[in-house]
């Protein structure tokens, strides 16, 4: 006789099996209902309506901004790395000098401590560099190690196989960097309903492998 048909023919057995199965059923739902809004304190959506704004603006993912604010300064406005990058979305003076050439603006530093100031720029360099790099990894790479640097990784023929897409990151910080923000946005979108940006570069978008 088979485990089959005992079940069948032991129907209090089956019974219990399915009660065992329905209330599994149940507390895995409570369970994920109670963590979920603790899971959205570790990711928040504060600045919602300027990453709203600009992300619109600039034709960007809304949760990929978020995760990049998420990673780069826990969404402290007045935090400073050890590279004098400023602000939420950590912008170095010497970047933000440059895209002011771009803006035709002129703002003092402090003003990279200004919630919409940074959200406003941070989003605008990270545009330009997916304009620039066409893949959105390889501008999260840019974005923390340099145009310059990436723009030299992309030549390198072990790093890269179509000179778009790095298969390897070198820089153990970039690497992980990139993976982290990956990490983050993964979970903004699992946590909260955000509209893709329609841009074909997200479509076609492909991870730098953080492995190594």
């Amino acid at each position: 006789m088979t485990t089959n048909d005992t079940v069948k023919k032991n129907s209090p057995l089956k019974k219990l099996l399915f009660a065992c199965g329905l209330t599994f059923l149940i507390l895995a739902t409570v369970l994920v209902i109670a963590i979920n809004p603790i899971l959205k304190t570790t990711m928040p959506l504060d600045y919602q309506r300027l990453v709203q704004k600009y992300a619109k603006e600039y034709n960007l993912d809304e949760a990929l901004v978020f995760a990049v604010i998420k990673t780069e300064s826990s969404f402290n406005p007045n935090a400073v790395s050890g590279a004098d990058a400023r602000g939420l979305m950590q912008i170095t003076p010497d970047t933000f000098e440059w895209l002011q050439t771009k803006t035709g603006e002129r703002h003092e530093l402090q003003k990279l401590f200004d919630p919409e100031t940074c959200i406003r720029y941070g989003t605008f360099f990270l545009s330009i560099l997916i304009n620039e790099f066409k893949n959105v990894d390889t501008a999260l790479a840019a974005y923390n190690a340099g145009r310059t640097r990436v723009n030299t990784w992309l030549q390198d023929d072990t790093l890269t196989d179509d000179g778009v897409t790095l298969k390897y990151i070198p820089f153990p910080e970039t690497r992980y960097y990139v993976k982290k923000i990956n990490t983050a946005l993964e979970w903004y979108r699992k946590l909260y309903d955000f509209t893709i940006a329609e841009t074909e570069l997200y479509s076609a978008k492909t991870t730098v492998s953080a492995e190594k």
